[in-house]
């Protein structure tokens, strides 16, 4: 498939985006009005409710040049885009990849994005839904989206105020046409199947490893030869368990989903609707009481409705509802699964196997017992909450209920009658978040069973009542609402032939009230964006934005975020007139500065992120524990101060520059590129080096810290027609590094120091290995010169490490830079082939160099824990020089357990993240059904991980495991 480059220009004749407070009769009377309008019969320019036509002719993943951008509160052509932005069309790539979760499908698709919402290494990125900051993507599915914008630089986002300082990302959903009636439906059914589940050893097996610790420990062994002979027999199950909790028992082999759609469009000059409706489905993992184990139940309606007033008012009205329901037996199967040993006690006891002949007291007792598929529930004294069978079978269950509504409503008004250029609009929101839980809780008891022989002979219950109770709660977990409003003034006006300005002035202000908070989170900005090209080839934008913080002390409430980008289109020059191979090329520079009072966050960063109180300027004072007396007899507690003052307290900033191109060469490849330099400065920390230690709690919060992200983002985008074979291939790639500027920080070795180190660095000790028995003297004390560990006593077998300052002890001071948790590197490629109806859809994904440490239960296990598959390779004596494992040990050890080099690994991979097969119905068979087109598909996700530690970073310890779905599909249009 060949792209051809348009080059020109379509107007973009609205702008859209933002939110805040406003009373609901003002919605309801515009409403009612833009209703009663459009009952008059008036022939009008349906302009403003069109699709650009450059959308619908370009089948191409990628936007052409005179396609319309949204950023949110405005929309320019892509050529007249001046930050770094990019952008991707559903629509464009639902045919061959049929990935309805936004956040799947923002995967490895757009250059500068780190898995679905980090932008550049920042961390979550304001997520703004049809122009309304904050709402989140989860209530999308991507069939209702018309276009997701990636809003990169400061010059980008600086319209959004504090609220952008990660980074944006513009979602716009499908509006009606007058040109078209549409209905489209689609249909999926697939199943997921674990890709990695734990292998934690049997009963016999434990058993005889604990009694290896013991032993190494100097202890007795706890469980006799015997004993272990008999578990290990299986003879009896029941009387000497073992209970895999991951067995087919209990779990199933995969789980299904079902999801299906349908979206209804169309409309007249005067009114365009769009209906978007999707329900989703999926099964659980866990076999057993499917009628408490439900699933997840997700139903959600949209509704878009454009009409026109008058000859220059018009306006919309969106509404969204959406209800999710998760049901689920009471606890939590996985985390318990993780933590509970294959022999303590048998979960079930067969009603077969309990003797009650001559004795009507175990009669009776069973007689009132509760059976479940002819099994008591079993337990033992020691571990009374038998969970997490028990609590499956007879707990009840537990019910997660989301109810959200959504409803905006726009007014634009265009005013060039009055002076040419000039028109103006106004946004409400509202929206209503609940999430509660309703669960039924029953009582039930647990039998320890007496055994004789093979049979049980006497039950001890253990635990409440055997009785089912019945008792129903509802917690409300979330009770949110939020009121947003804007209102703009654009200017837009082309002077002589070549000279053209806009400007755009927006106020936002937004509040969100949240249940049992009292104060409400308030947003609220003034932007300003000034625009001017030269011969559509010269491109400037000033954006700034004076923005509020209730945050920060008086004096310092308000500050002015400005930024200013240049473009230049390099292709319209003479010089490069002979280069014919170049179609088209666009510079850019931009800079600017955003403030900010919004917690920011990037994974393991820790860029700022103490902006989140809004008193950390005030003194705070608290009533202590302690108490003093007066000479009458009475005490008072004391008070005493918690927090300094800080009357300079200010934003936290970020400090951006970014230079690139775009373009594209010999007819089929389009090639961008942004090079970038972030500063998080004046981030919020409690200063240890500038007051006296006495301080302590007095010490106030303080704008000090600072940190540096820059990189590289690249992306090439290749469309060919061989014959009727269409090839496209497209590669996108990030390079970050982080450094820490300025840190508050006090160490005693300066190998210690963060200044100057990477802000993703990863701090442990470095291990020479195990110790051995020579290390050690007769009477089992550390020879001479070998430091001493301060985490606790070490025996051979343990691990020993490096004593970085030399100071004869092993402690925190030892800790060194040993690798870096956020991956420097992302990679992503896809691959797509069409031949006459049938598409093959690859897409891959990959991040390189980074590291993460084994210090999950599964592989740090001391005292009672239970055991994985890891500890078959510990040391002991005679594998002392083959052994990957520490030795055992029954007792706390915390000298093995600590993060270090022993522990890290490599956590670079590449997987083949999506792939789909399609199948476009020959036009002549879909004509007979009377119908536009019908496809159907099977497709695949997370189908294959190539890493030299797949096996560590597949598993899923304490939670659901990581899934391979299929699924088969099918999309028809009328």
């Amino acid at each position: 498939m060949t792209i051809h480059l348009k080059l020109n220009k379509i107007q973009s004749p609205f702008k859209k985006g933002g939110k805040g407070d406003i009373l609901s009769k003002v919605l309801l009377l515009n409403c009612l009005l833009g209703i009663a309008f459009t009952s008059f019969g008036q022939n009008v320019d349906s302009t403003l409710m069109d699709l650009p036509e450059a959308l619908i002719e370009n089948a191409g993943d990628r936007f052409q040049l005179s396609d319309t951008i949204d950023l949110g509160f405005n929309k320019k052509s892509k050529r007249e885009v001046v930050g770094a932005v990019s952008a991707i069309r559903p629509d464009s790539y639902l045919g061959y990849d049929n990935t309805q979760r936004v956040q799947d499908a923002l995967l490895g698709r757009i250059v500068g994005v780190y898995g679905s919402d980090n932008i550049r290494g920042l961390g979550g990125a304001l997520i703004v839904v049809d122009g309304i900051p904050g709402r989140s993507i989860d209530l999308l599915n991507a069939e209702e989206i018309e276009q997701i914008t990636v809003l990169k630089d400061a010059n980008a986002v600086a319209q959004y105020g504090t609220m952008g300082i990660n980074g944006v990302i513009v979602v716009t959903t499908k509006r009606g046409d007058a040109r078209y009636r549409r209905a489209n439906v689609t249909a999926s059914y697939g199943v997921s199947r674990p890709v990695s589940l734990p292998n934690y050893l049997g009963s016999a097996d434990y058993m005889q490893l604990f009694n290896e610790a013991r032993l190494n420990d100097g202890l007795n062994p706890a469980f006799s030869e015997e004993l272990i002979d008999n578990f290990r027999s299986g003879e009896n199950p029941y009387r000497y368990p073992n209970v895999d909790y991951y067995s087919s028992e209990y779990l199933n082999p995969s789980l299904s989903f079902v999801n299906a759609i349908a979206e209804f469009s169309g409309g007249s000059e005067k009114t365009q609707y769009y209906i978007n409706m999707g329900y989703n489905n999926s099964s659980s993992l866990l076999r057993l009481n499917p009628e408490a184990n439900a699933g997840d139940h997700r139903f959600n309606v949209r509704g878009n409705i454009n009409f026109r007033v008058n000859n220059f008012i018009t306006s919309s009205l969106d509404v969204v509802s959406m209800v999710r329901t998760r049901k689920t037996a009471r606890g939590n199967w996985f985390r318990e699964a993780s933590i509970r040993r294959p022999e303590t006690f048998a979960p079930l006891l067969p009603v077969s196997l309990i003797d009650t002949v001559g004795n009507p007291a175990l009669a009776g007792q069973l007689a009132a017992a509760n059976v479940y598929g002819g099994n008591l529930l079993g337990g033992a004294q020691a571990f009374q909450n038998n969970t997490p069978i028990a609590d499956a079978l007879a707990g009840g269950y537990q019910e997660f209920i989301t109810r959200i509504t959504q409803v905006n409503n726009a007014i634009n008004f265009d005013l060039d009658q009055f002076v040419k250029g000039l028109s103006a609009k106004t946004y409400v929101s509202f929206d209503f978040y609940n999430i509660y839980s309703q669960s039924v809780n029953n009582s039930y008891s647990v039998y320890e069973p007496t055994w004789d022989e093979g049979m049980i002979v006497g039950l001890n219950r253990i635990g409440e009542q055997d009785l089912r109770d019945l008792t129903e709660s509802v917690n409300t977990q979330n009770f949110l609402t939020r009121y947003g409003f804007y209102g703009m003034l654009n200017y837009d006006r082309q002077l002589a032939e070549k000279h053209r300005i806009s400007a755009s002035l927006i106020g936002y202000a937004n509040n969100t009230y949240l249940q049992n908070q009292a104060q409400p989170q308030k947003n609220a900005h003034v932007g300003l964006q000034l625009n001017y090209s030269f011969d559509n080839k010269l491109f400037l934008d000033v954006s700034s934005a004076y923005v509020n913080s209730v945050k920060l002390p008086e004096g310092n409430r308000g500050t002015f975020s400005p930024s200013a980008g240049i473009a230049y289109v390099l292709s319209e020059e003479n010089f490069l007139g002979e280069a014919n191979w170049i179609d088209y090329l666009k510079i850019r520079a931009t800079a600017g500065i955003i403030n900010s009072d919004i917690r920011i966050t990037s994974g393991n960063l820790n860029l700022g992120g103490s902006v989140s109180d809004y008193f950390l300027y005030r003194e705070i004072y608290a009533q202590g524990g302690s108490t003093y007396a007066w000479a009458d007899g009475f005490t008072n507690q004391v008070t005493r101060i918690q927090q300094g003052p800080n009357p300079n307290f200010g934003f936290e900033q970020r400090k951006d520059i970014n230079f690139g191109f775009e373009g594209s060469v010999f007819g089929n490849l389009w090639v961008e590129m942004n090079a970038f330099r972030t500063d998080i400065d004046n981030q919020v920390t409690r200063l240890t080096t500038q007051f006296p230690s006495f301080y302590d709690d007095f010490t106030p919060y303080s704008n000090y810290n600072a940190t540096r992200i820059q990189g590289l983002e690249m992306g090439v985008q290749l469309s060919e027609q061989v014959g009727q074979l269409g090839i496209g291939v497209g590669a996108r790639a990030t390079y970050a590094e982080t450094e820490r500027l300025l840190v508050d920080e006090v160490y005693e070795d300066s190998y210690q120091f963060r200044q100057g180190r990477p802000a993703d660095a990863m701090w442990g000790l470095e291990d020479l290995g195990f110790y051995t028995a020579d290390d050690f003297t007769e009477d089992g004390s550390l020879r001479e010169g070998l430091p001493q560990s301060a985490y606790g006593s070490v025996r051979p077998g343990d691990i020993r490490y490096q004593d970085q300052n030399n100071d004869g002890t092993i402690d925190d001071r030892d800790q060194v830079e040993i690798g870096r948790w956020f991956a420097p590197w992302t990679f992503s490629t896809d691959l797509r082939l069409e031949y006459r109806g049938l598409s093959l859809f690859v897409l891959g994904v990959s991040q390189v160099g980074s590291q993460a440490q084994r210090n999950s239960s599964y592989f740090w296990v001391d005292g009672f824990d239970k055991y994985s598959e890891v500890v078959l390779d510990r040391w002991t004596e005679e594998t002392a020089a083959t052994a990957t494992y520490p030795r055992l040990s029954s007792q706390q050890s915390n000298n093995n357990l600590q993060n270090s080099t022993f522990w890290m690994y490599d956590n670079s991979y590449f997987t083949i993240q999506r792939a789909q097969l399609t199948y476009q119905l020959p036009s002549t068979w879909v004509g007979k059904l009377n119908m536009a087109n019908i496809s159907i598909y099977v497709a695949g996700n997370n189908l294959l991980e190539l890493a030299e530690n797949r096996d560590i970073r597949q598993l899923r310890i304490g939670s659901e495991p990581m899934y391979r779905s299929y699924s088969a599909g099918l999309r028809a249009s009328f």
